[in-house]
């Protein structure tokens, strides 16, 4: 509290604090006196003044350059003031703007503010379009896209109709309608700002239009041809029972009230509301920023000793899937673009499962660029945050450097998530890692991402456009872990870890050795003898409910590949009816699942041993061990022969859980009393 007055009570100049007198939360040295230069900042500060508390700052740009003048042999702290902090273009933040020379460096909201970093503009002014469809208009900046639109603090829904898959046909350029209802189509204008959406078993793809002519859409590539090939494609889907088919964005389609489209070319918002409402009365935000902060170093100087306290990151939008690109997902996040050179001839009926052209992509995916992106960085922490209506991941931590928009990837170590809050997101809350060549297996040491720890967090209401994607992903990271976390309201996986299929690990995966698949074929797929960087990692005490709302794939804890030393431990899993909760897939090998709980799940556990292939020994050597679950239901093979074995089991009938399951069920989710202080507009 001594160093907290201090800071508010000072200028622009540097204070003393003593040891001992600086708080617990930061280990001082016991051999200097520590000191601090404090930095304020309010949207409705003026630059030219001090950036003193009473005087403070008007923008961040300028606070930043005040940190660079102040950081070099001192502590820097900035407090932020309640208001909206409207960026004209994301912030940078370098090595030159964390902690120097074993100084440190923190952004925070000032006492009782909440402070909102935002990416967007806010339209207030609209005007009746349509009476009787409730649609109005209003006049944005020419050029200006986005594929998201917050009303009321909700992520509101594109103009978009469903399509009847039995009504559909596929083909190599495109999908023909087959119901003449559709006719109207080729009459409407901007057929190239219209989308095709397809969610399947475990995929949701976006691939634009080009032109319709008559009842043929006829697709933008590569978007489509990376669509219709590989593993539950848009033409030919996993469980087509489970899939479905929408066209998205254009004004014909306001179908429904709370609906939109915006016009780049005429600069025009449309809205449709309810009878009887009117977005004058509304709070609206229309996302212009791609992201809103880059905190990069580089390999050989990473940015180090940096702080976000009690901030809230909120409006953007990654315009990725509205390109020729699309968006050609694979899984959980990760998406295939570009031009394959030995791409098939007809890619629907011979690579729909599969093919070896396909296989050579595989350690060339792209991952959804995050709204935050940190890589190159050391002990960076964000802490009591709100990652809020963004649209795409929230938080990217260690990404492949085609991910980032600095260019540098990877490199992310001691990073800390805590208390905070993830809510309202078009894809997932945090991805850890990278899926590319360098994240399993670095060049350079300082490429590896080590030690995360994400601890304390309420995450829900994510993965709202990408569905695709799992709340919390960490691929190849050594030392994670993923502790009392609170994880609700998820159309796909909770926590995810691990990525590969077994590919990268020791020996490769024998299946994909096989004639069809071929992976091992393509020269730089190598097979490798030493482990990835997926190992150490523990998932425990997170409570998981309403997890698997669409998907029928994967798990509300899953993991992906060999990961010695991993621990999934004491976590409360429920409400994932008929969905699988603890899933080890293709190439799972040296995890413990230890004293988890289960209930009302339809599989308490599965693993992928691929019993087709069969005697080949895909999955081996993982425990499960004095699990509770009141489903007695598990696939996959579980084995002396896999060396996967279950021990020392636990089912119980209906709701009678022993005081030791009922223990963890209460110890789950986030610790008491340091939970994240949620804003009450954040819903």
């Amino acid at each position: 509290m001594y160093l907290r007055r201090m800071i508010m009570m000072a200028g622009p100049i540097a204070v003393t604090v003593l040891p001992g007198l600086a708080g617990a939360q930061q280990p001082w040295s016991e051999k200097r006196a520590v000191r601090v230069v404090a930095i304020a900042v309010s949207p409705s500060g003026n630059d030219s003044g001090p950036g003193s508390p009473q005087q403070p700052f008007r923008s961040l740009e300028r606070a930043q350059q005040a940190v660079r003048a102040a950081n070099a042999d001192a502590d820097v702290v900035v407090t932020l003031g309640t208001g909206v902090f409207r960026l004209g273009r994301p912030l940078h933040f370098g090595a030159e703007d964390g902690g120097q020379a074993g100084h440190s460096v923190t952004w925070r909201a000032a006492d009782g503010a909440r402070p909102v970093i935002s990416g967007g503009v806010a339209v207030t002014t609209w005007t009746l379009q349509d009476k009787a469809r409730g649609i109005y208009v209003a006049a944005v900046s020419p050029g200006t896209d986005s594929r998201q639109l917050w009303v009321n603090d909700r992520l509101a829904p594109r103009a978009r109709i469903e399509v009847p898959r039995r009504d559909v046909s596929f083909d190599a350029d495109g999908v023909t309608l087959n119901d003449p209802a559709f006719d109207y189509l080729q009459g409407l204008p901007d057929q190239q700002r219209m989308e095709l959406e397809g969610t399947g078993f475990f995929t949701d793809r976006y691939s634009p239009v080009a032109a319709i002519r008559g009842r043929k859409l006829v697709m933008q590539h590569p978007a489509w041809s990376n669509n219709i090939w590989g593993y539950d494609t848009i033409s030919r889907p996993v469980s087509p029972e489970f899939a479905k088919l929408y066209l998205v964005n254009s004004p014909a389609f306001l179908s429904a009230p709370g609906q939109w489209y915006l016009d780049p070319a005429k600069g025009q918002l449309l809205l449709r509301v309810a009878p009887g409402a009117s977005p004058s009365s509304m709070s609206i935000e229309l996302p212009h920023l791609s992201y809103l902060l880059s905190i990069n170093g580089t390999p050989e100087r990473p940015i180090r000793d940096l702080t976000f306290q009690g901030i809230r990151f909120s409006h953007t939008s990654w315009l990725g899937p509205s390109s020729p690109e699309g968006y050609a997902n694979q899984q959980s996040g990760a998406y295939l673009a570009g031009v394959t050179p030995d791409y098939p001839v007809d890619p629907i009926a011979n690579c729909s499962w599969g093919c070896r052209a396909f296989e050579t992509r595989r350690n060339e995916w792209s991952q959804v660029p995050a709204a935050v992106q940190v890589a190159a960085a050391e002990r960076v922490t964000f802490d009591q945050d709100v990652f809020a209506h963004l649209g795409q991941v929230g938080l990217g931590i260690g990404n492949d450097a085609a991910t980032n928009a600095s260019g540098v990837g990877l490199g992310a170590r001691s990073i800390t998530v805590a208390r905070s809050v993830f809510t309202d997101l078009s894809a997932g809350a945090i991805v850890a890692g990278g899926v590319r060549r360098d994240a399993h297996h670095p060049e350079r040491p300082e490429q590896a991402n080590r030690n995360l720890l994400i601890r304390n967090n309420r995450i829900r209401s994510v993965s709202k456009e990408y569905k695709d994607n799992s709340a919390i992903l960490s691929t190849y990271v050594d030392s994670a872990l993923i502790l009392h976390n609170d994880l609700s309201d998820l159309p796909y996986d909770a926590i995810d870890i691990g990525w590969g299929w077994g590919l990268n690990d020791v020996g490769g995966n024998p299946i994909y050795r096989m004639a069809e698949r071929g992976y091992y074929d393509y020269v730089p797929n190598l097979i490798y003898d030493t482990p990835t960087m997926h190992r150490n990692t523990v998932v425990a005490f997170n409570r998981i409910y309403g997890a698997k709302k669409l998907y029928e794939d994967g798990g509300a804890i899953y993991n992906l590949s060999a990961s010695p030393g991993t621990v999934i431990a004491e976590n409360y899993v429920s409400d994932i009816p008929g969905k699988i909760a603890l899933y080890l897939d293709e190439g799972s090998k040296g995890i413990t699942i230890r004293n988890n709980v289960v209930d009302g799940a339809g599989r308490w556990l599965n693993d992928n041993t691929v019993k087709g292939a069969y005697p080949l020994r895909v999955t081996t050597d993982n425990k499960a061990v004095a699990n509770w679950h009141n489903t007695s239901a598990i696939g996959g093979v579980w084995d002396v022969y896999g060396n996967n074995l279950i021990l020392d089991d636990q089912p119980v009938r209906g709701q009678a859980w022993p005081a030791e399951a009922r223990r963890i069920m209460s110890a789950a989710g986030i610790e008491p009393g340091v939970g994240p202080v949620e804003y009450e507009e954040v819903r």
